[in-house]
């Protein structure tokens, strides 16, 4: 029998990201760790990283609080965290300026993480090695990850080079991040065989999510071709779009005669009912139940089960706006369904005509939004590439890393015809230096720093959610999404209510929400707060720009662009506004030349398709 050792650990972040769109509070979170502790079969457990933070910012909640309480009870019990890192991006969406990146890592180890899986989403070798320097100066396990794709370019051989080099990089350990489960049980085996080969001693953790179908087999391939970690989940958010279930591999692999932990019952069971219980609380009211289920579509569109999480929530509001297009123009409505699988046929049609990225973070939903886009524009009779988001064109052109495919001659074409610029260099010299302008910014609103200077790395990590969460907005928000979900739902099961004033209570402060449904609308998604809040621009004359979707209003999507005001003159084409949805944000040109007569919402309001953003008066 084989008695080589195999651990587990417990992706409990990535559970929930999979699943829906919030992670647990943190009183949520220090409250399961001692029965996750007593389950006593984790030798690891993720902890923090990619959107772990900017969803504790959401809904009011301080990150570095929360990682700091919730890294605490494993470290005293004797378990490694480890935590997700972009990379280039650090743990948001877009490029973090180097200086950012290099705190982060300090800031992190001093908060309790031990391990940084630190990737790519397009594979590129210069985004990730500094992240090993970077790592090793603070103390941290530099784990480095593969990310996994199946195309004509992501071979056996492509991934075996790409792990032998970052080891000769100096990587301490390899993941092979299989975040859409698409990898073939066969070929990763011979990845995870040629590693070891070459480097035995060389750790090597399987990330892998269960939507395809393919993991469990792919966990058994990669434990007999030497792999050391793998990553599970349980119920009730294991399977599905998220990962196998630690029960499940466990019994797989000690059959195959592999030594594996034993699981305390008992308390997998105590986890289990809390899981259950924050469901109830607020998490399961984000949460698709057709993200509980496992689907071979998924293996086409090659989709990862984290970013499915977000999807099946999103693709409600984007499935209305398209039936609201239908319904005025008599039309046959769409079904989620339907609109489902032409989203899949469309990544399908997008990927290898832009490059073939990885499907991870955030080029899977780089991918993602494009075919939504694309499909959004053909139900309305419109062609497709009509609406390309900036951080979408900075990966097209290459400021995001090297695309592992060429481009098709339609994106190159409509490139030349906008004037953009392809760039071959190093990505991180597109964005310089920042945590001095932060820091200034910070003593001038007179706010801490913080211990170990992570309140001035979460501000220049997420600027504009950090904002939001300083001054009180992110939780009224948040509180106010609750209220109304929590009202739709009373409306499935009780029929139309009349619209009423809840009253909200969360860590002992009270909020006030308005709340209407069925027949008795609320009022539109962006309508300008009352006086509770920073009153809008007065409307002026002038023609309207209004929004292509749904989404949140900001002038600018970083401090380095000077917003637009009232009075200022502007040309034609010029980026005037953004619209942040899916992730991404999508600029919004001035159609035509003319003067700013009014700004209609604040900066990280919600917008609805077709509300009028700016009022321009045209030139003479």
């Amino acid at each position: 029998m084989n008695q080589r050792e195999v651990k587990f650990s417990l992706i409990f972040r990535d559970m929930w990201q999979s699943a829906g769109k919030y992670v647990p509070r943190v009183d949520q979170l220090v409250k399961v760790a001692p029965a996750i502790i007593d389950m006593g079969c984790f030798a690891r457990v993720e902890t923090n990283g990619g959107g772990f933070e900017q969803v504790n910012l959401l809904f009011g909640e301080n990150p570095n609080v929360a990682v700091r309480q919730w890294t605490k009870p494993f470290h005293e019990a004797g378990i490694q965290t480890h935590m997700l890192d972009r990379g280039l991006n650090g743990i948001r969406m877009s490029p973090v300026p180097k200086d950012v990146r290099k705190l982060f890592y300090k800031v992190k180890k001093a908060q309790g993480t031990d391990i940084a899986r630190t990737f790519c989403g397009l594979n590129d070798l210069r985004n990730i090695v500094p992240s090993i320097g970077y790592a090793k100066e603070a103390g941290m396990i530099s784990q480095c990850s593969l990310c996994i794709t199946y195309s004509p370019v992501h071979t056996v051989q492509y991934y075996t080079d790409m792990a032998l080099e970052l080891i000769r990089q100096g990587a301490d350990e390899i993941a092979i991040k299989d975040m859409a489960g698409i990898g073939r049980p066969d070929s990763l085996g011979k990845i995870v065989a040629n590693i070891k080969k070459a480097h035995p001693d060389i750790p090597i953790q399987y990330h892998s999510h269960a939507g395809p179908g393919l993991s469990v087999a792919s966990i058994l391939e990669v434990c007999k071709a030497g792999c050391d970690y793998i990553d599970v989940g349980m119920e009730p958010l294991s399977w599905g779009t998220g990962a196998a279930d630690v029960i499940t591999v466990q019994a797989m692999l000690k059959d195959a005669g592999f030594k594996v932990p034993e699981i305390n019952m008992e308390a997998y069971m105590r986890v289990r009912t809390m899981i259950l219980e924050f469901m109830k609380d607020f998490l399961g009211l984000y949460i698709s139940p057709k993200n509980r289920f496992m689907n071979s579509l998924l293996i086409g569109p090659g989709l990862p089960g984290g970013m499915m999480g977000s999807l099946m929530a999103d693709l409600e509001t984007n499935l209305n706006s398209i039936n609201k297009y239908k319904e005025k123009n008599n039309l046959p409505l769409m079904t989620q369904d339907e609109l489902l699988i032409k989203l899949f046929d469309e990544v399908a049609y997008v990927w290898p005509r832009v490059g073939y990225p990885p499907l991870v973070t955030p080029f899977s939903q780089y991918v993602k939004n494009l075919a939504l886009m694309n499909v959004m524009a053909m139900e309305r009779g419109k062609e497709r590439w009509g609406m390309i988001a900036d951080d979408i064109w900075d990966m097209l052109l290459g400021k995001a890393g090297r695309l592992p495919g060429e481009l098709a001659p339609e994106i190159k074409e409509k490139a030349a015809r906008e004037g953009r610029q392809f760039f071959t260099g190093d990505p991180q010299d597109n964005y310089p230096d920042a945590l001095d302008d932060f820091r200034k910014k910070m003593q001038e609103k007179g706010w801490d720093t913080g211990q170990d200077d992570e309140e001035l790395f979460e501000y220049a990590m997420h600027p504009s959610q950090y904002e939001a969460y300083k001054s009180g907005k992110a939780k009224e928000d948040f509180l106010a999404d609750v209220a109304a979900r929590r009202a739709k739902f009373a409306e499935m099961k009780n029929g139309v209510a009349e619209p009423r004033t809840l009253t909200v209570q969360v860590n002992g402060e009270n909020y006030r929400v308005t709340v209407a449904y069925g027949d008795n609308p609320a009022p539109a998604a962006g309508t300008p707060a009352p006086a509770a809040s920073a009153p809008a621009v007065a409307a002026g004359a002038g023609k309207d720009i209004l929004s292509p979707l749904e989404g949140k209003f900001f002038l600018t999507k970083s401090n380095q662009e000077t917003p637009i005001q009232v009075g200022s003159v502007v040309t034609k084409g010029q980026v005037i506004c953004y619209i942040e949805a899916m992730k991404t944000y999508n600029a919004i040109a001035a159609e035509f030349d003319g003067t700013v007569t009014a700004i209609c919402f604040n900066n990280g309001d919600s917008v609805s398709e077709d509300d009028a953003l700016i009022k321009i008066q045209p030139a003479s």
